[in-house]
């Protein structure tokens, strides 16, 4: 059976359709490709999962600007067509979207050629693709409850976020050996998501010293950040320097959590996912975006974060060292954290794509 995998513009959203794809490759009888555009951060998640790679032409259909409308309009009529083309030589019998705006050509290309769509929400609240695509989608799968107030119900079901398999297999003490930590010291993870967060990475420059005479640090900062905090490491005395791992980007982001005993991090579908499947803690800074500010609150109402908006973000520096202070609130919080984890999400999901197929 062949199958299309959809769904980018940035990690968050190209992630869950591999930890699905992962789980469909059980079948020996699995073929699958990948629709995404040119330089959208899917295109590198799907060559690394080895998975063929189609491109399209697509844009985002954001803000009241007569020409991004037209822009968005232009790239959906165009990305269509181009999937359209795609389709005749593929003839998947069924599309796997998780939404971004690379996913509505797919999704609308899908639903004029007949081809069933399994639809993944991963946010609190659907962004502009999934409700463009909701309608036409055989089955739309959610990551939390809350969710089903935004979606058709009668088509709907949560199913938990999926997430990669490295994230079944990564141990702590895995964690430790491969980023060279001390396990004798408590480890703080820093993370902006796919794009890296300046905001962010501002602040924690200006606390490093103080937080390095506590904590270790895996920052992960992205490609754009690197050089300039490079330079801010080599300024470190030594022996903070040791303590201080800094990486634009690492394909090894389930070892990273599983080693850390805090996170520090925006509020990306994926905290739905990875935070839950790790027990990991978190202090959530949501990007301006509704989306990332309900999943922020989402997680503090239920106790297994906090969520701080950007505008107090010069709290942070207290806010680490007073949650790394309380064993027993960190604790509780990893507690309820590793309760939302829904490990077989991927594996249902790849259930109702192949259901649909076969209807």
């Amino acid at each position: 059976m062949k199958f299309a995998l959809a769904g980018g513009g940035t990690g968050g959203h190209a992630y869950p359709a591999i930890a699905v794809a992962e789980r469909m490759r059980e079948r020996l009888d699995t073929e699958l490709v990948y629709y995404g555009t040119e330089h959208g951060a899917e295109r590198t998640v799907a060559v690394d999962a080895r998975i063929p790679y189609r491109v399209i032409p697509a844009a985002q259909m954001r803000g009241r600007s007569p020409f991004r409308i037209a822009r968005g309009a232009i790239g959906l009529l165009r990305g269509t067509r181009a999937t359209a083309r795609w389709f005749a030589v593929d003839q998947p019998e069924a599309v796997f979207a998780t939404g971004g705006y690379a996913a509505a050509p797919v999704g609308r290309a899908a639903k004029r050629a007949g081809v069933p769509l399994v639809l993944f929400l991963p946010d609190v609240r659907p962004g502009w693709a999934v409700r463009y695509m909701q309608r036409s989608a055989a089955t739309v799968a959610c990551a939390v409850d809350r969710s089903l107030d935004y979606v058709p119900r009668r088509k709907s079901v949560v199913t938990g976020y999926p997430v990669r398999r490295q994230f079944d297999e990564a141990t702590r003490e895995e964690g430790i050996r491969r980023f060279g930590l001390d396990p004798s010291l408590r480890t703080l993870l820093i993370t902006g998501g796919s794009q890296g967060a300046h905001q962010i990475n501002l602040v924690i420059n200006g606390a490093l010293r103080r937080l390095l005479d506590r904590v270790q640090i895996i920052h992960i900062c992205g490609a754009n950040e690197e050089q300039w905090l490079t330079r801010e490491r080599e300024r470190l005395p030594d022996w903070q320097r040791e303590r201080y791992h800094l990486h634009a980007y690492t394909e090894e982001m389930a070892w990273a959590m599983a080693a850390a005993d805090l996170a520090i991090t925006r509020g990306g579908a994926s905290i739905f996912g990875e935070l839950p499947a790790t027990g990991l803690p978190a202090i959530v800074i949501p990007l301006a975006a509704a989306d990332q500010h309900l999943n922020a609150a989402y997680l503090a109402e239920l106790g297994a974060a906090i969520a701080l908006d950007a505008g107090e973000i010069g709290r942070l520096e207290s806010l680490i060292l007073e949650l790394l202070d309380d064993d027993l609130r960190l604790e509780v919080m990893a507690t309820v954290m590793r309760g939302l984890a829904r490990p077989n999400a991927a594996s249902k999901i790849a259930a109702l794509v192949r259901e649909v197929a076969e209807r």
